[in-house]
């Protein structure tokens, strides 16, 4: 039932109530801005029209990307229900999101990139392209991406130069691909149309990491944070981002802090949502500091296990992994090398090239195996943007790679890694890990300077942290002539 209702952009909607198009719309715009209660503006559509497929769909979207599968499902077979009469972009665009939901993520894809080539205005599935593809397409892994997302965004660029959301996503794209001023430019052009878009917002604080200024990120992000009026899902992320930056600079304790409130999985009721950035910020804190984590792993593992249990997405399993690794649950890490091994005699590419060797790689690692630990990942590395996620997330396995290489001993691979990381951006953590470096290859003069100058940088950092002992034991040691 069309009734000549449409939705912002001109698009037919198959409903007989102005009043639930209008709330599809609401709820619309607070799903792709990442603002409170899309779901509940769903929710609202469908009481107002009972037989609204698309409400049901989208409403099948929010479940799923707050990591709900079963009420995904359940909702998405009630909207596939009514299709019946449905315009067929409706239909289309139903059919897309139930293609993820159902874990086919390359025939989503696929769809997408069919529908977006007749209808270039279809918001939530620019949002879906981007998550399907940070998730490695459910498993399959895009050996492309990013630069195969911003193709996609730069085919519709055209019809959507009055939308916020699209200019987001694009400022997403153009920052994972290097072009930082592109895309902090686009992300302030979607700011100033809806400055509540945390999407946007998101960007712009990547753009600070890419760039190393993680005093300006921290400025940005927190202040920014303050006008935020979202639920504690909404903050877990940026919150992440956040404690990175407050890591970046030395301000250990204001990290910790950071993760007990926003970041942990209780925050938002240990949900798999939570997995990835407490898993990361726990086996980041762990490395860097060459001591057990700071903060106790049980609640993280609890919402890892479904990995050890069950196929998912490669991003999801590399994170699991980073739990059971640094927790010492290693029943758990063999319950996943033993399914992903399965998929790799079975003709899996993917588990057999990337992601078992990635897990098995931390595993040998967390076994303090070091040098097994670089066999197993190097191979890895020139396809890593395979398992998904932004640059800013796999950061934390290149770092793991970093640390085995130096713990191996083997510093000319470690030199040239972090020579090529510091040519893109200033970091304090890898001039200090150059200092040790230069250190192992008998480099006294330049290790001196590298460590002289990690110190002065991190001034301001908590001085009773591990690392900072670290940095310190290691200048004293050079002072001494013991270096």
């Amino acid at each position: 039932m069309r009734n000549g209702i449409q939705d912002r952009f001109g698009m037919a909607l198959s409903t007989s109530s102005a009043a639930a198009a209008d709330t599809l719309d609401e709820g619309m715009d607070r799903l792709l801005s990442q603002n409170h209660g899309p779901d509940l503006k769903f929710q609202e559509a469908i009481e107002l029209d009972e037989g609204f497929a698309l409400a049901h769909g989208c409403l099948a979207y929010w479940y799923q990307q707050r990591a709900l599968p079963e009420e995904a499902k359940k909702t998405m077979v009630r909207a596939q229900g009514l299709t019946s009469g449905i315009t067929r972009r409706e239909r289309q665009l139903i059919e897309a999101i139930s293609l993820w939901i159902f874990g086919r993520g390359s025939d989503s894809i696929a769809l997408i990139k069919e529908h977006l080539s007749e209808f270039p205005q279809e918001r939530l599935l620019l949002r879906l392209a981007h998550r399907l593809y940070m998730l490695g397409c459910s498993g399959a892994g895009s050996p492309n991406f990013p630069p195969e997302y911003l193709s996609l965004l730069q085919s519709v660029e055209a019809h959507c130069t009055e939308d916020w959301a699209f200019w987001a996503e694009y400022a997403f794209a153009h920052h994972e691909t290097g072009q930082l001023d592109i895309a902090m430019e686009l992300a302030q052009r979607s700011l100033d149309m809806n400055p509540s878009n945390a999407v946007a917002c998101h960007s712009m604080t990547h753009v600070h990491f890419e760039r190393g200024d993680a005093s300006s990120g921290e400025d940005f992000l927190s202040s920014w944070l303050q006008g935020f009026d979202a639920p504690a899902s909404s903050y877990v992320h940026l919150s992440w981002h956040l404690a990175l930056f407050e890591m970046a600079q030395g301000k250990y304790q204001e990290t910790l802090d950071r993760y007990e409130k926003y970041i942990r999985p209780s925050v938002i009721a240990n949900s798999m949502a939570a997995l990835n950035d407490s898993a990361s910020l726990l086996w980041r804190l762990q490395i860097y500091s060459d001591v057990p984590s700071p903060k106790p792993w049980d609640e993280v593992l609890k919402i890892a296990v479904p990995a050890a249990q069950g196929p998912g997405a490669a991003f999801r399993d590399a994170h699991a992994a980073l739990a059971f690794a640094g927790s010492g649950d290693y029943e758990a890490m063999g319950q996943i090398t033993s399914r992903l091994q399965d998929s790799a005699e079975e003709g899996d590419s993917f588990a057999k090239e990337v992601i078992l060797p990635l897990i098995q790689g931390i595993e040998a690692f967390a076994e303090e195996n070091y040098t097994e630990s670089v066999r197993l990942m190097e191979p890895v590395f020139p396809q890593l943007v395979r398992i998904g996620g932004s640059h800013a997330q796999r950061e934390v396995f290149e770092d793991t790679m970093l640390e085995a290489y130096i713990r191996a001993e083997q510093f000319e691979k470690a030199e040239a890694m972090l020579y090529s990381r510091l040519n893109q951006r200033e970091s304090v953590r890898d001039t200090f890990w150059l200092g040790r470096v230069q250190s192992g290859q008998g480099q006294s003069a330049e290790a001196d300077s590298s460590l002289s100058r990690a110190a002065q940088r991190w001034s301001g950092a908590d001085p009773d942290t591990p690392e900072i002992r670290a940095l310190n034991k290691q200048r004293a040691a050079k002072v001494d002539g013991r270096g």
